[in-house]
């Protein structure tokens, strides 16, 4: 079988889906191709920072986001073992007034916006396949995609086709781009709970006590993901029959103001922990008429929650390059590998920031991030990497992200 389409996606989750339903109102004909029957909760991607909900608003797609149980975040309360409770509440940051139009944070659970977005692209008019097996493709003018569904292969010519399939890309693999990665130094687990109603649902928190990095994002009805992050070298720290237990166990927090609440906390889905590193390319993540978005292109360190927004904006920045017209080359891609280049660089730094200041487990370290706390908001260059996260990596100095900045905030104590 054969057939012919304006645009291919591989890979129907976040970014692919919502690449699909951009183009797909505006009448292009989209073959969306996916793996999974059903999408299953990854444990993380669940966080949609202010500058990310900016580029959600942009592409229309607020709508299906909060149909999926999307729900916003105003405060982000820095509980910390450097701080009483009473101080962290009083020095809480009102996500609601950093930009302008965007209400807060969007925390939504990750296989129902990927859910909601594939429902979406179908609404709109995209073929949305599922269940599909090996897919072939071979760059060009006019690239060809092959997929095997259900038995029947298919051949099809496209005008474009791009690789949406995560971090174990096969487009990326098949176009010989090569990923390089950091080291990891910790790991960070999560686990959705129910019954956690005593937590306010407006207010997310991040913070470190011990030998441990917390974090708590609230959804509605008492619904919260929490996450965990401790180094690497207690790797199966959380590991066996009782994992759920210990995980609620840890949030026993003397930083936080009732840590007695999450005795009644009801493990409400799997309990998984993963290695947090950066990855990129050295190279474009492109080809002739074949572009990769999403963590497909490489990701960013999940200790500063950025992959939502780094996808949102790839699917921003390539749907800009299919409406300017029909041609696919490297350089018709080159503003978005620009862009994206410096983006990741720019988070890299700000990730890198957040390990030293936050998953520092020692004495040191917490005088630091003490240091660091009390004057990063009066210093936009200090401040940089602590603020890109919500603010977005574009709008701040440039010399907040070089390396004389980092140095200047190691050495804070």
């Amino acid at each position: 079988m054969s057939r012919s389409v304006d645009v291919a996606i591989v890979g129907g989750g976040i970014a692919g889906a919502a690449l699909a339903t951009v183009l797909a109102r505006e009448g292009h004909e989209v073959l969306v191709l996916e793996r999974q029957t059903s999408y299953r909760d990854k444990v993380r991607g669940e966080a949609l920072c202010c500058w990310g909900v900016a580029e959600m608003v942009a592409l229309d797609l607020e709508k299906p986001l909060l149909h999926a149980g999307g729900h916003y975040v105003t405060r982000l309360v820095p509980y910390d073992e450097t701080l009483e409770p009473a101080q962290a509440e009083a020095a809480a940051i009102p996500l609601d007034r950093l930009l302008p139009g965007v209400p807060g944070v969007l925390d939504v659970g990750h296989p129902e916006a990927c859910e909601a977005l594939a429902r979406a692209a179908a609404d709109a008019g995209a073929t949305v396949l599922r269940g599909v097996g090996d897919v072939e493709v071979t760059p060009g003018r006019r690239p060809l995609l092959t997929y095997e569904l259900d038995d029947v292969v298919t051949t099809v010519s496209a005008g474009l086709v791009v690789g949406a399939d995560g971090r174990s890309s096969t487009v990326r693999r098949q176009l010989g781009i090569a990923l390089q990665q950091s080291t990891p130094t910790t790991l960070a687990g999560g686990l959705l709970v129910d019954g956690l109603d005593a937590w306010p649902a407006d207010d997310m928190t991040l913070g470190t006590e011990g030998d441990r990095q917390f974090f708590v994002f609230p959804r509605a009805g008492g619904r919260v993901r929490l996450y965990l992050l401790h180094d690497v070298a207690q790797r199966g720290r959380f590991a066996g029959p009782d994992r759920e237990a210990a995980f609620l166990d840890a949030f026993r927090l003397r930083c936080l103001p009732d840590p007695g609440m999450f005795e009644a906390a009801r493990p409400a889905g799997t309990c998984a922990f993963y290695p947090m590193n950066d990855s990129w390319t050295d190279g474009p993540p492109c080809a002739p008429g074949v572009v990769l978005i999403g963590d497909a292109a490489g990701w960013n360190d999940p200790i500063i929650g950025q992959g939502l927004s780094i996808a949102l904006r790839d699917v921003r920045m390539v749907a800009d390059v299919v409406r300017a017209g029909p041609e696919r080359s490297t350089t018709a891609f080159a503003p978005y590998v620009e862009e994206r280049r410096e983006r990741m660089r720019r988070l890299r730094v700000a990730a890198e920031v957040a390990t030293a200041l936050s998953a520092t487990f020692t004495p040191a370290g917490a005088a630091r991030r003490a240091a660091y706390n009390a004057v990063f908001r009066t210093d936009p260059v200090l401040g940089g990497p602590r603020l890109a996260p919500q603010l977005g990596p574009d709008d701040l100095p440039a010399e907040a992200f070089s390396a004389e900045n980092v140095a200047r905030i190691l050495a804070m104590r």
